[in-house]
């Protein structure tokens, strides 16, 4: 297809060598600022007096350093080209902009602060920008706060201080250039435009200065050469930074007319992350009948995890005689996806993966260890499970008789609930029944049959999968009730799409509550000594406010739908209950890490603290910490040991195995390695403890917790120093570390002297050869680096 030679070239080596135009622009004497996220406020940006040039993940760039850094198992593919970029920039001197446009973007900034603080070389001048997406009156507020701080910054950096005037006149510029790229669709709409000219287009106005792309798109529109023909072909799902799969359609002999992703001719007005999969739907929708679309083609990119759900939605919307096809593929393509693509233009339908009948279904391996289940010493933990049948049974009760029930993720405010006398179910809970009952094969199947994905947010997805489980016989406990309300807190990417079409398949009333990422440059590294009495100074105000504010809207929609009152005294009592709780768990904590040999191992605390945990802000919980506490002090006094032959300290590091615990004490008897640690009490102990003394408002404090839950585990610079604190305080000699393992916490204990093994495997897929070579390299590990820093301890 011909076009103005000028100024589309102009476009396309925008799009094609960002770096080239960064040059330009100094050499030119601009101020330029590199953006990454497509929800960067260029016109802000501009009336600073800036630049803004995006950046994009290099194409098929090597990641030596940033997989080194990370690994594949804390960030994606186009995250980590992304941090390789970072560490060694074109231009180390150009200022950086990040926001939160995706769930990869703060763990980018996040990587390279604590690089910063261990002062290694990366990208130094930076600014993370905890831009919220969703449309509530709180978020506007919390964005207003950080915009304000944007200011200063860029200031900082040598720029003005945008002022209304200058806001404006940056506003009519883009307003311009929006106005022009709705033509060029008209134009692509007419077979007058590539898709792939059209990409670059989107992407080079990223790139350029707008005066520049204005120009030129003006100089474009009237030079576009005569329509031609091809099927025509929406394209939906992951931004695309690349137009390699562009090509690859074209060159099949089709032509993209219209586009729905971030970085899309006519762009998503929020990002893809946030967007209502329903609302994206019906947009998609529309177009395709509009433009009588010959195939709506829907793509998840490079491991994308949220454009996956929007498929049902577009399932549901788009009528039957609209050719649907998705693919999940890498950006650049190869001969596999190249063929696919012709196929589908050629007519041939998309093959879903049909759900496996019951009768047919396989039954699951037996695992090695099953055979060989844990010693249990605890006589305080033995009830937990009949109590959590009876609990479990009383709630279907409660349901059936008319009360309200909510859903809600674990690390949202549930206590909210629990004061409004909501019987709730935390969502990861019942998803651990359903894989204990052997059901999750058949749950996955129930999602494929319609549309969502099996294998993505897997875990979390196991609450919608019950809705479609009409197996009374079969569902796990009964069956988990219809619920009214599902909560959760945007901390992944899927998170909203998820629960939004979960809301959407049962009419539950769903509220997903913001992310918020702490942006200040120099952060406290020992935050299990800050927060628990210092929560007030320690956390943002603006971050806790944020939530204040949403949890008070729950509040108010609890009440409007169920007639019930939320009373500040009974919510009281529900946090006085949980730091009673709490506090017990940090004393057994600290009992366990003073006292060799180990009075006991992860096998008795996980469970003794992970079943309370769900029932927390309740007497019985409090009692059951209270009584696990006081067993436990009782065998340290008696001497009795989980091993009484203990020679070895062992930390285990990630997720539990909580369908093979015999696993932990496989080493106890023939080399006296016992695992004394493991997150779930050490996160009970540091992370839920809020001081509410002094008239301190106990909302706020709860706020003050959710804001932070997640970062203990996950985030750098609080997730290292804590793990070899925690190394340290109870004298380990060996970490055990899963393939999910945050990097910088594996790296942070070698560097505290701390040997670690790192295991390929997940928590759950260790069987047949895999489980023999897992157990050699850990009896290796134990007879070796663990053995000698024992003796060295001693």
């Amino acid at each position: 297809m011909e076009r103005d030679a000028s100024a589309m070239d102009l476009f396309a080596r925008a799009f094609a060598d960002p770096e080239g135009e960064v040059a330009r622009a100094i050499a030119s004497g601009r101020r330029v600022i590199r953006t990454l996220g497509i929800d960067a406020p260029r016109a802000r940006l501009i009336a600073a007096g800036f630049q803004p040039v995006r950046l994009v993940a290099p194409r098929l760039a090597a990641t030596p350093r940033a997989d080194a850094i990370m690994g594949a198992a804390e960030m994606g593919l186009r995250g980590r080209r992304l941090l390789e970029a970072l560490l060694a920039p074109a231009f180390p001197d150009v200022p950086v902009v990040i926001t939160q446009a995706d769930i990869e973007q703060p763990q980018i900034f996040a990587a390279l602060r604590e690089l910063a603080r261990l002062g290694e070389r990366a990208a130094r001048n930076v600014h993370f920008l905890d831009l919220l997406h969703l449309p509530r009156p709180a978020s506007a507020a919390y964005n207003a706060a950080r915009l304000a701080e944007l200011d200063r910054w860029l200031v900082a950096q040598g720029g003005i201080l945008p002022g209304e005037a200058a806001l404006a006149a940056s506003e009519d510029l883009l307003a311009r250039q929006r106005q022009l790229r709705a033509y060029l669709q008209i134009a692509r709409e007419q077979g007058r435009l590539s898709g792939s000219d059209a990409l670059a287009i989107a992407g080079a106005c990223a790139v350029l200065p707008p005066e520049e792309a204005n120009a030129a798109l003006e100089a474009l529109l009237p030079a576009l050469p005569a329509p031609v023909n091809g099927k025509r072909v929406i394209v939906c799902g992951t931004a695309h930074e690349g137009d390699e799969l562009y090509r690859a359609i074209e060159d099949a002999g089709a032509r993209i007319v219209a586009d729905h992703h971030g970085w899309g001719l006519i762009p998503a007005d929020r990002p893809a992350r946030v967007a209502a999969p329903h609302a994206g739907a019906e947009t998609v929708a529309a177009n395709a009948a509009r433009l009588a679309a010959d195939l709506v083609l829907h793509l998840s990119l490079d491991g994308d995890e949220a454009a996956p759900w929007d498929k049902a939605a577009l399932l549901r919307a788009l009528p039957a005689s609209t050719p649907f096809a998705a693919l999940r593929c890498a950006s650049a393509p190869d001969e596999a996806t190249r063929a696919r693509i012709v196929a589908l233009l050629s007519g041939e339908p998309e093959q879903p993966a049909a759900p496996t009948p019951p009768e047919d279904r396989p039954a699951a391996p037996a695992r090695p260890h099953e055979q060989g289940r844990s010693r249990k010493s605890l006589e305080s933990v033995a009830g937990f499970t009949a109590y959590n049948r009876e609990w479990f049974a009383s709630v279907r009760r409660a349901v059936a008789e008319g009360s309200p029930f909510a859903v809600v993720n674990a690390n949202a405010p549930q206590e909210i609930l629990r004061a409004m006398d909501v019987p709730f179910v935390v969502n990861q809970w019942w998803a651990s029944i359903v894989a204990a009952k052997q059901q999750s094969r058949r749950y996955q199947s129930l999602l494929r049959a319609r549309g969502y994905p099996a294998d993505v947010e897997a875990y979390s997805a196991q609450g919608l999968a019950a809705a479609f489980d009409d197996d009374a016989e079969t569902a796990p406990w009964g069956g988990l009730p219809r619920p009214d309300f599902v909560h959760a807190v945007a901390s992944s990417d899927p998170t909203l799409k998820l629960f939004e079409q979960w809301a959407d398949e049962t009419g539950a009333d769903c509220f997903v509550y913001e992310r918020t990422v702490d942006p200040r440059p120099d952060l406290y590294a020992d935050w299990w000594a800050q927060l628990p009495g210092n929560w007030e100074e320690a956390v943002e105000p603006c971050r806790v406010d944020l939530m204040v504010a949403e949890m008070r809207e729950v509040i108010a929609r609890i009440e409007a739908k169920t007639g019930r009152t939320f009373s500040p005294e009974r919510f009281a009592e529900v946090m006085a209950l949980v730091n009673e709780q709490e506090d017990y768990y940090r004393k057994t904590r600290d009992l366990v890490a003073r006292t060799v040999p180990a009075p006991i191992g992860v096998v008795d605390s996980m469970p003794a603290t992970m079943v309370p945990q769900w029932h927390r802000g309740t007497v019985w919980a409090r009692d059951a910490a209270k009584a696990f506490y006081e067993e436990v002090r009782a065998r340290a006094e008696a001497g009795l040991a989980a091993c009484p032959g203990e020679r070895v300290r062992l930390m285990w590091v990630g997720r539990g195995l909580w369908s093979e615990m015999g696993f932990y004490q496989k080493w106890e008897e023939s080399h006296g390695a016992v695992f004394v640690w493991s997150m779930y009490l050490a996160l009970a102990a540091d992370g839920y403890l809020r001081d509410l003394s002094g008239g301190k408002d106990p909302l706020r404090a709860l706020a003050s917790r959710v804001v932070c839950m997640g970062d203990e585990l996950r985030m750098p610079t609080w997730a290292g120093p804590w793990h070899v604190h925690e190394a340290q305080t109870h004298c380990i000699d060996g970490a055990v570390a899963l393939q999910d393992a945050d990097p910088f916490v594996v790296r942070a204990l070698r560097e505290a002297g701390i040997p670690v093994l790192e295991l390929t495997a997940d928590n759950f897929n260790r069987e047949g050869e895999d489980a023999a070579a897992i157990e050699a390299a850990i009896t290796a590990f134990i007879e070796g680096s663990a053995t000698e820093r024992a003796r060295s301890r001693q």
